[in-house]
């Protein structure tokens, strides 16, 4: 993922604000019914998907239009695996598997040449979530000849274990894979988040107690550092330059999302440890800086929404907490008395929020508003989607494993050969300038001056 300072484009919100909004339609939805809420879904879920042109004629398969970036693809797909386990609805399918498999690279790990230069540890991981819950949700698998969701999976684990680095902090991933990428000198949360998540949930669908092993020395190592306080406050990153000695404390869905979820993912692994209980406990009343008081209890970005300061990646952020607050309720049934009343609040204030454009039903950011905010983009639609359908957690089975219904074949070889810079894009390699280097410096530099200057994001 970018930057999470870029600047947003101003001016083109402003501009969106000036569009005609039809506020005659909505998404219509009846939270206590589920062919309501499948109905709203399908909706949405058209909307998202229209956002992907990846499958026809001149356009690259797997991707995104500019300026939306490859990671986000990817977490595209996984909400579309996510939206047929929910719903039965199969015509998404087809375009889900070409797109995936499409950027799984020479190496089946999801390090594609083309997009090497600028992919980090985050956004390769949310592929591998994708291609993990298509195992552990059932979703049709691939072509035999082709590879398959669960060794996919395993081979992004491989190869981010082996990027586990002493040299700075005591450990943890850095954001970025290759030292010429900026952010390289960062240690961000959602890249060590991800892994995380991603060991818990290969642990517990496969069994194998070396990924349970590593889910936990990523809590302990993050637990030790200004990432994770005592009170549950999750930081979204911190610099090797400084020892990862502070960190940002900026607050964002996703991040806590990720790591709620590995910790119940941990806790249903281990048969109820108490604690990975007190560690879910602990995130989810942490989540509550998303659902303040004034918004009835309806889920907002707080670093960025209220001040119209995100960016193309950050609307898509509430999507991901959506669905992981929803397998939590799942992994750990005492949480649901919890979880659901936020997500049904939330789903009734993104549908009334999906009432723009021509059609009435473009879904806009600002879910604690009854009128459309002139906002737009696959991140709005996917976390429309997500939140809707996360309210049928209910009326669906939990993620399977492979002693209990899962299919997917393995490899858990896979991925172990490392990284090798030269598998970059001969063409992209070239044009890595004296440029990249200095920006990666500072980046570096930025990253400092945002330690000290977001201070005031403390909750």
């Amino acid at each position: 993922m970018r930057p999470i300072w870029k600047p947003s484009n101003l001016l083109g919100q402003v501009g969106l604000l000036a569009l005609g909004m039809n506020t005659a339609q909505a998404v219509q939805i009846d939270i206590n019914s589920p062919d309501s809420v499948k109905s709203a879904a399908k909706t949405v879920a058209g909307g998202m998907m229209g956002w992907y042109t990846g499958y026809q004629p001149g356009q690259t398969v797997g991707l995104l239009p500019l300026p939306y970036y490859w990671w986000e693809a990817g977490a595209l797909f996984g909400l579309a695996v996510e939206y047929w386990y929910y719903t039965g609805d199969t015509q998404y399918n087809d375009q889900v598997t070409q797109g995936l498999l499409a950027q799984v690279g020479p190496n089946n790990d999801f390090m594609p040449p083309n997009q090497t230069k600028t992919e980090g540890n985050d956004d390769q991981v949310f592929w591998a979530f994708a291609a993990l819950s298509a195992a552990e949700l059932g979703f049709p698998n691939p072509p035999s000849n082709q590879p398959q969701w669960l060794a996919l999976a395993q081979a992004v684990f491989n190869l981010q274990a082996n990027r586990w680095d002493t040299s700075s902090c005591g450990g943890g991933l850095r954001w970025q894979i290759f030292p010429f990428n900026a952010g390289y000198d960062y240690k961000n949360t959602i890249s060590n988040g991800g892994f995380f998540q991603l060991a818990a949930r290969l642990a517990r669908y496969t069994g194998n107690t070396t990924y349970a092993d590593w889910a936990n020395k990523m809590y302990d190592w993050f637990e030790s550092t200004p990432l994770l306080t005592s009170e549950f406050v999750i930081n979204d990153g911190s610099a090797t330059a400084k020892n990862c000695s502070d960190a940002s404390q900026l607050q964002w869905t996703y991040n806590y999302g990720t790591f709620l979820s590995g910790a119940a993912y941990m806790y249903n692994y281990t048969n109820g440890d108490q604690k990975w209980l007190h560690r879910v406990e602990g995130i989810l009343n942490g989540t509550n800086v998303f659902f303040p008081a004034e918004n009835n209890g309806v889920m907002e970005e707080v670093a960025c929404e209220t001040g119209q300061t995100c960016d193309n990646d950050q609307p898509s952020f509430k999507a991901y907490l959506s669905r992981w607050m929803a397998v939590t309720s799942q992994l750990v049934p005492s949480t649901a008395s919890i979880i659901m009343p936020k997500l049904q609040a939330s789903a009734k204030g993104a549908a009334q929020q999906c009432s723009g454009g021509d059609s009435g039903t473009t879904c806009g950011r600002r879910w604690y508003q009854s009128t459309y905010d002139g906002q737009k983009g696959p991140g709005e639609e996917m976390s429309a989607l997500s939140i809707i359908q996360a309210n049928l957690i209910q009326h669906v089975p939990p993620p399977v494993t492979g002693n209990s219904g899962g299919t997917s074949k393995g490899d858990p070889t896979a991925g172990s050969g490392g990284d090798n810079p030269s598998t970059v894009n001969p063409e992209l390699a070239s044009k890595i300038t004296i440029g990249d280097r200095v920006g990666a410096g500072i980046l570096t530099t930025l990253v400092l001056a945002l330690l000290v200057g977001t201070c005031w994001w403390m909750i």
